[in-house]
């Protein structure tokens, strides 16, 4: 039972991931000597950084500089502003205005610092779909932090093949590259869930935790189209009506009929973006038998009607896809970190 209860979280989580658009894109991997800083700016992408060799500081604003060592990883899930240095003096002087010079050292690698490298670190980004209400990544604190030891392996033997990727290209690198930093994010929060499981109470978070409302939420993902109500939510699950309404709000922070249109929408958003569905295919697809219902049930969920919503959307998408291509490293699958540095 134990089992299968942990199976079935992790394929909702597997879910809501796919849905809200969760893809990571790896960015430099950073080879550094003694006495650098390295300033990040900050990104609407969640930002992770991998301690391969040596070790690093972390610099966040508000905060002490947290020292991390061989094997550490961090992810900032709100992409904010940050500073990785050589030690705590050179985070304390590392800003916007002020940073260590590097240079490009060849398959995406930054050379930083001085002297013979001693430390080298993999960063990578995670973006996530704004059509998409059900998040994950927002959910999280501003800081996780996966101590080696904590890792049980899993995290260090995949940036161990991330490393060995990049240093030898072969055919096809681009593709595993992707997979695997999208495994490495699975592998973290893995690891953070089970060492932090009341941090994740009070949000969506908590559906991992708890096995009757996680149950509940993979049976309306498996159908959304399906006319649940909480009465056959309950009876499907064996529990009472009453029990799955009480476990349900203490961990959703929302009613099973809520949730359930919450997902049917972000389900529509994205149908209604990707694809040239008609209104009535898309409503009959999330479980509106008639295009009115859906509409106004999206207007209020989303403050537009779908038609609307849809050129915007569209418009929007290839706006971020121009920038994207604009910004992108042309002819390489690996991008430089989201940063801007300059002479200090």
């Amino acid at each position: 039972m134990i089992r299968v209860c942990t199976i079935l979280r992790m394929d909702v989580l597997a879910d809501v991931l796919a849905v809200s658009g969760v893809r990571g894109t790896l960015g430099a991997r950073i080879e550094a000597g003694s006495d650098w800083g390295w300033w990040a700016d900050p990104s609407p992408a969640a930002a992770f950084h991998a301690v391969t060799a040596g070790t690093a500081w972390l610099g966040l604003p508000g905060q002490d500089p947290l020292q991390l060592m061989p094997g550490d990883v961090v992810l900032l899930p709100t992409g904010t502003e940050h500073v990785l240095g050589s030690d705590a003096a050179a985070v304390a002087r590392t800003s916007e205005q002020v940073f260590s010079m590097w240079e490009r050292a060849g398959s995406g690698a930054v050379r930083i610092g001085d002297g013979p490298v001693q430390t080298h670190i993999l960063c990578a980004h995670y973006g996530h779909d704004p059509a998409v209400a059900t998040q994950v990544l927002t959910l999280l604190p501003d800081l996780v932090h996966i101590r080696a030891e904590n890792g049980g392996g899993c995290l260090e033997d995949t940036v161990r093949l991330l490393a060995r990727e990049l240093a030898h290209p072969q055919i096809a690198t681009a593709v595993v590259l992707d997979s695997l930093v999208d495994i490495l994010l699975v592998q973290l929060l893995r690891v953070w869930l089970e060492d932090r499981p009341e941090s994740s109470q009070a949000s969506w978070l908590g559906v991992l935790g708890d096995p009757v409302v996680g149950a509940a939420v993979a049976r309306i993902h498996a159908d959304p189209a399906r006319d649940w109500t909480t009465a056959t939510l309950a009876h499907e699950l064996s529990v009472s009506r009453a029990t799955l309404s009480r476990r349900f709000d203490a961990v959703v922070g929302q009613s099973p009929a809520a949730y359930l249109t919450r997902w049917r929408m972000d389900l529509a958003a994205r149908r209604l973006r990707d694809t040239d569905d008609s209104l009535e295919a898309v409503a009959q697809a999330v479980g509106y038998t008639s295009v009115y219902a859906f509409s106004r049930a999206f207007s209020r969920a989303r403050a537009q009607p779908p038609g609307r919503y849809r050129v915007e959307a569209r418009a929007a998408q290839r706006g971020g896809q121009a920038a994207a291509a604009a910004g992108g490293s042309a002819g390489s699958p690996v991008r430089v970190c989201r940063s801007q540095v300059q002479p200090a």
